[in-house]
């Protein structure tokens, strides 16, 4: 026997969706500016980080010099990010949902269990629950990132209206190797997100687009828990009166 039972609520799925576009577009403008020149670099000619090719590639798949482009995009977008975070967080505060997403005492270790589950060198079954400690930790992780790339674009995009934030921060240079560094980091966890979202298979993902999964439950076990109410009337010609 199949039951429907609702998992992720409208406004969760709502700025999941407008979040994963709005950031995987602004990572790209900001390979725009990144790309734009060596000057704009994390160093200078053959000492730049992060160089991933040569200056020809730039050129043939014209990436480079676009810096103008680039920020106008960066800029646009990150009034999105921030009200859609903003949203997110608020919501959850509001709804309660923090409750299943904030991390626990115990979710280190579970995540560390997870792990060793999907890695098949952990045979026991999980806990069944909404979000598990893996999931809990990342998925937090992930706002405080957000807050994170934040704080370090305002401090290198205004280093001098915000100069107490890119002291704070470490100075400009700094700033920029956590920007970046925070990109990267994004990038590795839509790719085990990703990951996790296919091996979970279809179910799953549905839950995220529909906001319920389809769960097989035992016909003898559902009537039990449901009580006389889901037993069929007595047919009314066998009554006494």
């Amino acid at each position: 026997m199949k039951q429907l039972v609702e998992k992720h609520p409208l406004a969760i799925r709502w700025f999941h969706w407008v979040n994963f576009p709005v950031l995987s577009l602004m990572i790209w403008s900001g390979m725009w500016i990144y790309w734009a020149n060596d000057v704009y670099r994390l160093g200078w000619g053959d000492h730049t980080l992060f160089k991933f090719f040569p200056q020809s590639f730039y050129a043939a798949f014209h990436v480079d010099h676009k810096l103008a482009q680039g920020m106008s995009w960066h800029f646009v977008l990150m009034w999105v990010f921030f009200l859609n975070g903003l949203l997110y967080v608020l919501y959850t505060v509001f709804s309660g949902e923090w409750r299943y997403l904030l991390p626990t005492r115990h979710s280190f270790r579970e995540a560390i269990l997870v792990t060793l589950h999907d890695l098949g060198l952990y045979k026991k079954p999980l806990p069944v629950r909404k979000f598990n400690g893996a999931q809990q930790i990342a998925y937090t992780s992930v706002i405080l990132m957000g807050l994170g790339s934040l704080l370090t674009g305002l401090a290198i995009y205004k280093p001098t209206q915000f100069s107490w934030l890119t002291t704070l921060l470490g100075g400009y240079e700094f700033a920029r190797i956590l920007h970046f560094s925070l990109t990267i980091g994004y990038v590795l966890f839509f790719i085990v997100h990703i990951a996790q979202v296919v091996r979970a298979g279809w179910n799953n993902f549905r839950a995220m687009v529909a906001g319920f999964e389809i769960e097989e439950v035992d016909p003898t076990t559902h009537a039990i828990e449901a009580g006389p109410a889901s037993l069929p009337a007595a047919d009314a010609s066998l009554s006494p009166h």
